[in-house]
């Protein structure tokens, strides 16, 4: 569990701090006592924390009584200079408001949940289309199509789900091959049949694409298909045994024996999925779990009475938001008591309800909820509100739904066990290098390395790479990527002296400043600089250290092994130290490994996307009579790009091989 200082159950008082500005002191004293949302800004403008409050003057004004120096929420308090408010009709419009700013502006102080991706669905492309269906060729939408879909929906076609992961559409979209045999071949593969596929073959599609059934018959395997997605299963059977018995009254006896055989699958599938002993169609089921200072909150989702598997979601800034709600609830408390009584509302509960709150803005929300912990009724309430359908919510289930919250609160244990682990891994990694290295950061936690890799193609379109490990993870919004120009072109070594002097001269000059006394925001310097090279890299890094004043025993040299072997690399160090082989197993070596590889990744996949713009713009120059594939990749070669090439003058145009002062001037006219 997540603790919560002591000291925060001494806030007193209601005077503002004086270092807060008088203009904010202003606006707090202005608010009014009616319900909204407020949000605080530091001096750099970030957003700090976004609340809502049924009385905006009570519930802000307790934010700048006189608290504990030291204590998370003092920090953040003290940093506040400036506040924005909204005043909206009810708590409940509040409460939506507040996270859609959430989710939005992802504040610092407040729980977070990202969404990685949006939900897959299961998609029936159109509606049967009864034009031409005398034709003696069948046309594709006459047949509609079964597909995986992520995206915007689209009216003129059927969509169910959402599905919590790509594995539980493909396996719905296999039980419909099996039961209903519904084609899954793109519109052109359909056209171009001539016969049947394997899957007719093998029984999982009906050859709607060489006439092997009729439009009518297959529209209504179509239409038994959604029945089935909906849970209307029984429904389902009861059509298809009418249908069996009028063809055996039509003596139409093949007919019939293939709709007693759906029948069979169906009901096999029913026995399987065990999804006739509930008449619940959509629940998703959410269990909140906190352990070790992290927390998980795991979705299973119910679609049309099957479960369909689940999610995990690892929210942010767990322990910076308990603690502020801690604050609001011991204030509202001690209003109403008269004396202090803190309400104290179980972490699980808040990560819980900021995850329902978030998570329901963009994803639709079932009729049903089914929850580890009681959830606040205003919460429902306001879900009810702005979905415009009745929600239930159920934290104490019994029968069926029980076994899905058992099921739930199982794979949330081994999702935070699996997470808990990993970091616990990662955390041994960044210990193991710190010991290995002798370095003595001011914190584990925050010990932040950034590594530099360069990348091109034969020095066209070259890119450097920084990425950042922090935290005991590598952190993707901190990636930077520097274009490099003006160089001889394939010279790593001036390509590695750029991108350093423009990364860390910022660095030299913030410090340089505050020396001096100046006022200014510092630029931050790693613990750890990794570049991928071994002595020559290392020398240039240590050059460009030395100009700019700063130290360098933090510039570390990846140097390759015999033979360029995983595993064989040795560190290089620009202090004079003597080089370093930590061993194949080492952890140290791991995590070295692994943040040089991502420096690699991101560095190519940038130099990728650079060299096909830059080629793109070089068709330009092959469309210049004269100019061909070896004298288009000279001029690219020579000045570093079509950019390179349009701004040459003509005098340097022309010394390029294979280009005359004549040929210059046609291109140099050419380009502008």
């Amino acid at each position: 569990m997540l603790a919560i200082p002591s000291s925060m159950l001494l806030v007193q008082g209601i005077s503002m701090s004086p270092i807060h500005p008088d203009q904010l002191k202003c606006d707090v004293a202005a608010l009014p006592a009616l319900p909204g949302v407020y949000r605080y800004f530091d001096a750099e403008g970030q957003l700090l924390y976004v609340g809502k409050a049924g009385n905006l003057k009570k519930r802000v004004s307790s934010y700048f009584q006189k608290a504990p120096a030291g204590t998370r929420i003092a920090t953040m308090v003290s940093r506040i200079v400036r506040m924005e408010t909204t005043v909206v009709r009810s708590e409940a419009e509040a409460l939506l408001l507040e996270n859609n700013l959430i989710k939005t502006l992802s504040p610092k102080f407040n729980i977070l949940f990202r969404d990685d991706k949006s939900y897959p669905y299961l998609k029936i492309s159109g509606q049967i289309d009864k034009s031409g269906m005398a034709e003696v060729l069948p046309k594709a939408g006459h047949f509609p199509r079964v597909a995986y879909y992520r995206g915007s929906v689209d009216r003129r076609h059927q969509y169910f789900g959402p599905y919590p992961s790509g594995w539980a559409v493909k396996d719905s979209i296999q039980l419909l091959q099996k039961v209903f045999r519904l084609r899954t071949c793109e519109d052109t593969v359909f056209a171009n049949r001539t016969r049947p596929c394997l899957l007719y073959q093998i029984k999982r599609c009906s050859g709607p694409c060489v006439n092997h059934i009729s439009v009518e018959a297959y529209a209504h395997d179509v239409e038994s298909a959604g029945a089935f997605l909906r849970g209307e299963t029984q429904d389902v059977l009861v059509t298809l045994e009418a249908r069996m018995l009028a063809c055996a009254e039509r003596l139409e006896f093949e007919e019939a024996a293939e709709i007693r055989n759906q029948m069979s699958a169906l009901s096999k599938v029913l026995h399987q999925q065990a999804i006739d002993t509930t008449s619940d169609r959509d629940v998703d089921i959410l269990v909140a779990k906190v352990q070790g200072g992290r927390a998980v909150v795991n979705l299973a989702m119910v679609r049309g009475g099957r479960h369909l598997g689940d999610r995990p979601y690892f929210p942010a800034h767990v322990e910076d938001a308990v603690a502020m709600r801690f604050l609001d609830e011991s204030v509202e408390a001690h209003d109403e008591s008269g004396g202090f009584l803190p309400a104290s509302t179980p972490v699980e509960v808040q990560v819980l309800e900021a995850f329902v709150a978030q998570h329901y803005i963009s994803a639709p929300v079932p009729p049903a909820l089914i929850t580890s912990h009681a959830v606040a009724k205003g919460l429902i309430d306001a879900l009810s509100l702005a979905s415009g359908l009745k929600v239930n919510a159920v934290h104490n289930p019994r029968e069926q739904r029980r076994v899905w919250l058992e099921m739930a609160q199982q794979n949330a244990d081994i999702q935070l066990a699996r997470l808990l682990a990993e970091e616990g891994s990662q955390q041994a990694r960044t210990r193991a290098l710190i010991d290995a290295l002798d370095l003595t950061p001011d914190s584990l936690d925050s010990f932040r390395i950034e590594c530099f890799d360069i990348s091109h193609t034969a020095g066209e379109a070259a890119q450097a790479s920084c990425v950042v490990f922090q935290h005991h993870k590598m952190q993707g919004s901190e990636y930077r990527r520097f274009g490099i120009e003006g160089i001889t072109p394939g010279d790593d070594y001036a390509a590695m002296r750029q991108v350093l002097t423009r990364r860390y001269g910022k660095v030299a000059a913030s410090i340089k400043a505050l020396e001096e006394g100046a006022s200014t925001r510092s630029a931050l310097m790693p613990d750890l600089v990794l570049v991928d090279g071994g002595k020559g890299q290392v020398s240039v890094a240590r050059e460009v250290f030395e100009s700019l004043g700063l130290n360098l025993s933090v510039i570390v040299g990846v140097e390759k092994g015999e033979g360029r072997k995983v595993g064989l690399e040795e560190l290089v160090f620009a202090d004079g130290r003597e080089k370093v082989y930590l061993g194949r197993d080492s952890a140290a070596l791991m995590l070295v490994a692994q943040i040089r590889d991502e420096a690699h990744r991101f560095a190519i996949t940038g130099m990728r996307a650079q060299r096909a713009k830059v080629r793109v713009g070089g068709s330009k120059i092959e469309e210049i009579p004269g100019i061909g594939p070896k004298k288009r990749a000279s001029l690219l070669r020579r000045f570093g790009g079509i950019r390179g090439v349009t701004d040459a003058s003509v005098d340097d145009l022309a010394t390029v091989d294979g280009i005359s002062r004549d040929l210059a001037e046609v291109i140099y006219r050419a380009l502008r």
